[in-house]
């Protein structure tokens, strides 16, 4: 009786699998045009209310809409309302955001309402937190649901990569942010088949994502920064001191994290830890002026317009009261990511070194700047890198990134994380 030989079964597998990635398309697809359209809503709803809070309100009530006392109100009733929308809704719009990260286990959907209900509160209320982790896990959990209900043979991790693929693309307006934060998760937790394989549907979503995104609303990175003059043998070395300076102030926010954390958990009450969250906000925001608020990204950009506009003092004040507003918000209950305040906090520091040091070149200070401080916030490598490259879009820069990342990394590797256990104590 004849038999198959191995390389019968493996010519037999290849188109198997061939045939099983071409299936996942079609999900994919939907999956990262859906994690877009939640993207994109709960941002334009963020939009309209923040128009609303910072300039329809303060206009009718003849007061400066970024006066030190309306950013201290304004915050504080952020907090307030925000904890009270937390105490009511269902599921208390998640667990601690204290203890999650950017793509963790899928939530129940009965949780997803309160949840992003109080990410645009805090987007609009002018909180230094991102869209990206709440978004995210309402991705998440609205893919492993529709996989449960629709699918229910496939395996739940395959939902959860593919709308954390397309929830990244979106964000940053390009698959290839996403592809390299899943090679990281894909690294610590391997399985079987070729990383490209694995990869193949998420990327899928992620690209849906990201097209929907650029097609809608045109999202951009690109700071338009004064262009690179190319390497000159000095840059190594400032490449190097910034991005370990970034990677420091990221540390520091790093350790007082879990004493913030316990700090706000003693008040007992959300909404109480919430309201005094809002408040010392609306206080950094008046020591650190209107750039200092919200999440970040259109406020970095209009500090790269003039990079001369500001001393080294001024831009220090803010690199480290975005950090202080960073962890406070991260620390004291709302929902949020950390990314893009982060981004901030590095391109003021950056600035500040340029402003410092004339002969640094823009472009170079700011990348390197958020590269460190992104390093010791995210703990994730190729994010980072990612990121501070697409800031200035001139690939003269990518090498002396490449060699700046390996100092900032001795730094920050082995060190807790900006993400702590149940029990408050830090990861690692």
């Amino acid at each position: 009786m004849a038999t198959d030989s191995p390389a019968d079964s493996v010519v037999a597998a290849e188109p198997a699998l061939a045939r099983r990635l071409l299936l996942l398309i079609l999900p994919a697809v939907a999956v990262g045009v859906i994690a877009a359209l939640v993207l994109l809503g709960v941002s334009l709803l963020a939009e309209q209310l923040q128009d609303v809070l910072w300039k329809t309100l303060p206009d009718a009530l003849s007061v400066g809409p970024y006066s030190s006392l309306w950013m201290i109100v304004m915050l504080t009733a952020i907090g307030l309302v925000t904890g009270l929308a937390i105490r009511t809704v269902p599921g208390r719009a998640g667990p601690d955001p204290a203890t999650t990260g950017l793509v963790d286990p899928p939530l129940p959907p009965r949780v997803l309402p309160g949840l992003l209900l109080v990410t645009t509160l805090s987007l609009a209320g002018g909180v230094s937190l991102g869209p990206e982790n709440p978004i995210t896990a309402a991705n998440i959990a609205l893919a492993c649901w529709a996989g449960r209900r629709f699918a229910p043979g496939t395996p739940p991790a395959l939902w959860l990569a593919l709308a954390a693929a397309g929830t990244v693309g979106a964000l940053f307006g390009t698959p290839v942010a996403a592809a390299l934060i899943l090679s990281e998760t894909f690294a610590s937790t391997p399985g079987p088949g070729a990383l490209w394989d694995r990869l193949f549907g998420p990327l899928a979503a992620g690209a849906a994502g990201a097209l929907t995104m650029t097609l809608t609303a045109h999202p951009s990175f690109d700071l338009s920064l004064p262009a690179y003059p190319g390497a000159h043998g000095g840059d190594l070395l400032s490449a190097s001191v910034i991005a370990c300076a970034g990677a420091v102030l990221g540390l520091a926010a790093v350790y007082a994290f879990p004493y913030a954390h316990r700090a706000f958990r003693a008040l007992r009450h959300p909404v109480l830890a919430m309201t005094a969250g809002g408040l010392l906000l609306g206080l950094l925001g008046a020591l650190g002026g209107h750039l200092t608020l919200f999440k970040g990204l259109a406020e970095v950009k209009e500090l790269a317009a003039d990079p001369d506009g500001w001393t080294a003092g001024e831009f220090a004040v803010m690199a480290v009261v975005k950090t202080a507003a960073l962890l406070i918000a991260a620390a004291c209950g709302f929902r949020g990511g950390r990314i893009f305040p982060a981004v901030f906090c590095g391109a003021a520091l950056g600035l500040c070194a340029h402003a410092l040091v004339d002969g640094i070149p823009v472009a170079l200070a700011v990348t390197c700047g958020v590269l460190g401080i992104l390093l010791a916030v995210t703990r994730q490598g190729w994010l980072s890198l990612f990121t501070a490259a697409v800031l200035a879009s001139d690939t003269a820069l990518l090498p002396l990134l490449c060699v700046a990342t390996l100092p900032a990394w001795l730094l920050v590797t082995g060190r807790p994380q900006m993400q702590l256990h149940a029990d408050g104590t830090p990861l690692r």
